[in-house]
């Protein structure tokens, strides 16, 4: 009896407990659920333009370095000692044509012309003996036919022909001798034979130079040149002057100089004319006139200077001008319905640059587009606008693409 007594005290109210436990499972579970409420992603916020086509003239990147159109290695047409140089004749020196640069020391030039002048005068002095003698021969000869002393034609021999003919080519050769001689004292002097620098001296004074001998590099400043290499897909937005036509494209030559960006305005006046084999490039040649004659507050163009040019090219029909950011996967866009859903469109893209592309097919003109797409867009995503964000709806503006050096025209 002990036993059940104690079983009876703790099993009771381990029953009474496990029905309440029981009971309050069961009314849970009778419970009706509340209705499921469907939680919608907000709207992602982007900014959006509206498509809106116009005529583009197209820019050409290329890049390359300033070397001028002549240079030249001056050489010494005779030799002698270097007596004197123009202050000018230093590397980087300017000079002006018909500027005296080198002067060879003249002496022995100087003699030789006197002594080819003098033989000058003997030539000439020979000439007018034979000329005298043949005269004197010749009323010999016509006293003697007058006394009937002779007969038939006088020879040449008797008329002293060939003797005079000896002078004249003695007197020929005499003046060739001294027409030498005075070039190679004309010689003695170094003239600029352009206006011009001096790029690299190599003689100075109390030098011997021979014939032939390198006195300096120049180079012409009338006008530098910059090759330019351009694809095949380049060629398509440019038109290059066929051979024999003449006409020229506008170019801007970009450079960082002293730390301040300068620009200069040059023309394409011709190409090459052949590809390139090893880098497939057809090269095209710009001009820039005056190069280190700058205006006001603008640098030289000097030669050896890297530039980056800007060659203007084909203007196309009507295009759309898109930033480059706003595509996926390189040829996407993202077209905002009028329900703010978005869905991917695929557009045909005629070229592009770094900040834009220029777009002909696939978008219609109105046609609203993401600018800044989602960071993972998805079709039928629902996005919104920022109302209070200037210029949020409008087409890219004139200012946006002209910054990439393509112009708007219309």
């Amino acid at each position: 009896m002990t036993f059940l007594k104690k079983l009876g005290k703790y099993a009771i109210p381990l029953i009474v407990i496990g029905v309440g436990i029981f009971g309050a499972r069961m009314m849970i579970a009778a419970r009706p659920e509340p209705p499921k409420v469907a939680i919608k992603p907000p709207a992602v916020l982007v900014e959006v333009a509206t498509a809106a086509r116009q005529a583009v003239t197209f820019t050409v990147q290329s890049q390359g370095s300033i070397s001028p159109r002549t240079r030249t290695t001056l050489v010494a047409e005779v030799s002698g000692q270097i007596v004197e140089v123009a202050p000018a004749f230093v590397a980087g020196g300017f000079f002006k044509k018909g500027d005296v640069l080198v002067r060879v020391d003249p002496s022995n030039y100087q003699n030789a012309l006197k002594r080819a002048e003098a033989g000058v005068k003997r030539a000439e002095t020979q000439v007018a003996t034979e000329n005298a003698l043949a005269g004197y021969a010749a009323q010999d000869w016509e006293r003697l036919r007058s006394l009937n002393a002779t007969r038939g034609p006088a020879s040449d021999l008797t008329l002293r022909k060939p003797q005079l003919a000896e002078a004249l080519a003695e007197l020929d050769s005499a003046e060739a001798d001294y027409q030498r001689a005075l070039r190679d004292l004309e010689r003695t002097v170094i003239r600029a034979p352009y206006d011009g620098m001096v790029r690299e001296k190599r003689a100075d004074v109390g030098q011997f130079v021979n014939t032939g001998t390198a006195l300096a590099e120049s180079f012409a400043t009338d006008v530098a040149e910059v090759r330019l290499p351009l694809t095949q897909a380049d060629l398509r937005f440019v038109q290059l002057p066929r051979p024999g036509e003449t006409g020229a494209l506008p170019v801007k030559l970009h450079a960082q100089v002293g730390g301040a960006q300068q620009t200069w305005d040059g023309l394409v006046v011709r190409s090459e004319g052949v590809f390139d084999e090893s880098q497939r490039v057809l090269h095209v040649v710009a001009q820039i006139p005056d190069p280190y004659e700058p205006p006001p507050g603008a640098e030289p163009a000097r030669v050896g200077t890297f530039v980056t040019a800007e060659i203007t090219g084909r203007t196309a029909g009507r295009l759309f001008v898109i930033p480059r950011h706003s595509l996926s996967r390189g040829d996407t866009l993202w077209i905002v319905g009028d329900d703010m859903k978005i869905q991917p469109q695929t557009v045909q893209i005629v070229r592009s640059d770094r900040d834009y592309a220029y777009i002909d097919g696939g978008l219609d003109e109105g046609e609203r587009y993401c600018v800044t797409p989602p960071a993972q867009p998805l079709p039928g995503m629902e996005v919104r606008l920022d109302d209070d964000r200037p210029g949020s709806g409008s087409p890219v503006g004139t200012a946006a693409v002209a910054d990439t050096g393509v112009r708007r025209d219309g």
